[in-house]
This record gives C-alpha cells, structure tokens and sequence, in this order.
C-alpha cells in the first residue's frame, strides 16, 4: 500500500509540472495562455512558437506521465489495482495543477503518456490513427478525443495484448477502471466543446451536399 501512495504522489506532482507553460515561458518568452483557446498545453506552444518547440512541449507533457507510471508499472511490478490511482494522477495533476492555481490543460498529452507506459505502441498507434481520423471528420476537437477514446477501449479489451515485454498486461477490469476514470477527465476538460452536439467539420459538410 505504501509503495503505491508513494508512487501515485510522485506521478501527480510530475504530472502538474506545466511543461508547456515553461516552455513559452523561457524560450519563446510567451505566454502561451493567451493564445488560442488559453490551454496551458501544447497546442498553444505551437500556435506561439511554431511545430518544433510545439513537438519540444508535447514530448515533455508526454514524458511526465510516462516515466513515473513506466517505473511504478515495470520497475517496482506494481501491475494489479494498485496501478490505477498511479495512473490517472499524472493526468490528474496535468488537469488541475497546483503550479497554475489547479487549473491545467486538456490532458491528452499525458493520456498518452500514461497509456503508452501501460500498453507500450498499441494505445498511441491505434489511438493516435483514431484521433487524426476523428479530427478529420467532426468539427469540435473535444468531440474528436472522445470518439476516439471510446473507440479504442473495446479495441484493447477484444484483441490479444501483444506489447509486453517486461511486465503481465493489466487485467481487463484493472484497464477498465483506468480507461473510466481518463474518460471522466477528458470529458470534464472538455465540456466547453461537448457541451454542443457534434458536428462534421466544413469541408465535410460541404462534400456531403455536393
């Protein structure tokens, strides 16, 4: 039990280290906040400082739930329940960090994170695939991270998991309980988005009406 308060501590607290935030900060001399929709993520890194410093923020935003979850998951073996607060506190600490007064960012870049300690490629491939389709066809970015978050979780419950090598893959009610508590943040960081019905985005509709 102490290992995993420890653990999911320390996941937390790298979790709600603003990255992103820093990184306007200090070498954009930026305040990526008051760019587009003022989201202390990466996305606003980009729109300030263009893609390389943007993929700089989305890799460290990543890295700060990779590694305290990959370590506690691989190198101390905590792999049964006792996984699941460890795994959600980077994104909890990413959603509502101390550093920014609680609030925070989206959390997908430390959803990645997480999922790629725990499932290695499959949850950022097949998840990622799923993401730029979804953000293709529906209008709203929230709505595309929820549709495409929903859809991988039957994916990796119904195929074999093919991806460890160091640790058992998570039982299928220890991944669901993950899986549910990353939903209910995603949605809560997204309401301002799925507050409105979805919609398929312009050029979409234009096609279909052609």
């Amino acid at each position: 039990m102490v290992p995993v308060v420890v653990w999911t501590l320390i996941a937390f607290t790298a979790g709600s280290l603003p990255f992103s935030v820093w990184v306007g900060r200090f070498l954009l001399r930026k305040d990526i906040t008051t760019y587009g929709d003022a989201n202390p993520g990466a996305t606003n890194v980009i729109r300030a400082g263009g893609k390389k410093i943007g993929a700089l923020a989305l890799l460290l935003d990543t890295l700060k739930a990779l590694i305290p979850v990959g370590l506690a998951y691989y190198w101390t073996g905590i792999q049964g329940w006792g996984i699941v607060p460890i795994a959600l506190a980077p994104i909890m600490g990413h959603a509502f960090s101390p550093f920014l007064g609680f609030h925070g960012g989206k959390a997908v870049a430390t959803t990645l994170g997480t999922w790629m300690a725990l499932t290695i490629w499959e949850f950022p491939t097949i998840g990622g695939l799923l993401l730029w389709g979804f953000t293709l066809l529906v209008g709203a970015n929230g709505w595309a991270v929820i549709f495409a978050f929903v859809c991988i979780l039957p994916i990796l419950l119904l195929t074999p998991p093919t991806w460890h090598v160091l640790g058992q893959p998570l039982a299928p009610d220890v991944l669901v309980a993950v899986w549910i508590g990353n939903f209910l943040i995603l949605v809560y960081k997204h309401w301002g988005d799925l507050s409105h019905p979805p919609a398929l985005r312009r050029h979409q509709r234009k096609q279909t009406h052609a």
